[in-house]
């Protein structure tokens, strides 16, 4: 590796950055389709839903968080696909830089792209009427949540990217993780649910993040679901960079 990676890093990670600035529509369009379901399940169906909470804004936005990641990453996916058929890649390996650095340019810009996406959503929210006692603790600490499910599934968009023979394949294997907020207590309770459906939403992962975020949100003490939490974005980013690396290995070999 080359002792300039840092640098590599941080210059790959600025042009990466130039395209979202040039086409700050990304990030808009990542937002808008959690800031509708926001606005639905709030305004049309929030009257119905009994959650246990005066504010089912509250409630419901961690998982509208998670649901934004889930299809932010999907350009990261679609990013990578496009260097690689341009073939920058094999320009950037011609050049005496750290090879991994072209990867963390790419890692790099879907954290801050993403990052960017949840800000505004938390703005609509609070526009909404979300409101929330937590301390600044606990926001750091559901910061620090929401950042490692990014870098967890930015890997997997790596993976895709690396792997994938169209550009509709690169950014598709998100909807699966679209979705699973939807059978998580993201939107209702897990007690409302079902018997398999129930034990399927109490033992994923975004069931346990949800769960986190919400007691951070409500100035609650968080019980195991944080541990839960970041067990699996720990085993889901170690899992998907050993995977990721040993597809970008094939593909500069």
């Amino acid at each position: 590796m080359s002792t300039h990676f840092f640098a590599d890093t941080a210059v790959l990670t600025g042009r990466s950055m130039r395209h979202i600035t040039r086409s700050a529509d990304t990030i808009i369009t990542t937002a808008i389709t959690p800031i509708a379901l926001l606005l639905l399940f709030v305004f049309v169906f929030g009257g119905a839903i009994e959650t246990g909470t005066d504010n089912y804004v509250n409630y419901l936005l961690p998982g509208i968080m998670l649901i934004a990641i889930a299809s932010g990453i999907a350009y990261t996916a679609f990013r990578l696909f496009t260097d690689l058929q341009s073939g920058i890649f094999e320009r950037f390996h011609s050049m005496p830089i750290a090879r991994s650095s072209v990867l963390w340019a790419h890692v790099l810009t879907s954290m801050v792209a993403n990052g960017l996406t949840l800000v505004i959503i938390v703005g609509v929210a609070l526009l909404m009427g979300f409101r929330t006692s937590a301390n600044l603790l606990a926001w750091l600490a559901a910061a620090g949540i929401l950042a490692l499910f990014t870098l967890a599934l930015t890997w997997l968009a790596v993976i895709a990217g690396l792997t994938a023979k169209t550009v509709d394949g690169a950014g598709g294997f998100s909807y699966v993780l679209i979705f699973l907020p939807f059978i998580s207590s993201a939107f209702v309770p897990t007690a409302t649910m079902p018997g398999p459906v129930r034990v399927f939403a109490e033992n994923q992962p975004v069931t346990s993040i949800v769960n986190s975020i919400q007691d951070l949100f409500a100035g609650q003490p968080v019980g195991r679901d944080i541990w839960i939490a970041l067990a699996w974005c720990v085993g889901i980013l170690l899992v998907a960079y050993g995977f990721a690396m040993a597809a970008y290995r094939r593909r500069i070999a």
